[in-house]
């Protein structure tokens, strides 16, 4: 089977958890491509998809959101999984974060099997604002490669069992 990894992301932290996923599914034997949301034309080669978003003020970011309005009738019948990345802290790794508004409607939307919170990743040269200043006192990488590897595995799983 042939499953899609999309993506929103500004500074490259979730393009990185959305490798990670595409990496596990692979080693699991699935075809994977991952790819940035705004790239994607067509989803009819996919048996499955996995969507993440960056998180930023609480708001998935954008490309993300346009890829649910542009793929909206094709997400409905496919088995779809999303993931978010943001908290700038271990919380993700403690404890399940629940999505944010828009999320949780996508979920219901897209009859989607899951969703999961990963920590998210602040380069300390981070630019503009509001990242520039959160940088300064939040640079850092709190993706956990086990714990995103641990998701994919359960995707796999949820794929093997039809």
């Amino acid at each position: 089977m042939r499953v899609l990894v999309a993506y929103g992301s500004k500074m490259g932290g979730t393009k990185g958890l959305a490798e990670m996923v595409g990496t596990e599914l692979e080693a699991n034997g699935f075809q994977v491509d991952v790819m940035p949301a705004r790239a994607v034309a067509d989803l009819t080669p996919y048996g499955a998809v996995i969507l993440g978003g960056a998180l930023y003020s609480m708001r998935w970011h954008k490309d993300a959101r346009r890829f649910i309005r542009k793929h909206k009738q094709a997400l409905q019948t496919n088995p779809v999984w999303l993931f978010s990345s943001g908290p700038l802290d271990d919380s993700a790794q403690k404890n399940e974060i629940p999505p944010v508004r828009f999320v949780r409607n996508v979920m219901r939307l897209t009859h989607a099997r899951g969703h999961v919170t990963f920590g998210g990743r602040m380069p300390a040269d981070a630019k503009g604002f509001p990242a520039g200043s959160m940088a300064k006192n939040t640079a850092g990488d709190w993706r956990n490669p086990d714990h995103v590897r641990m998701w994919a595995k359960q995707v796999a799983e949820d794929l093997h069992a039809g």
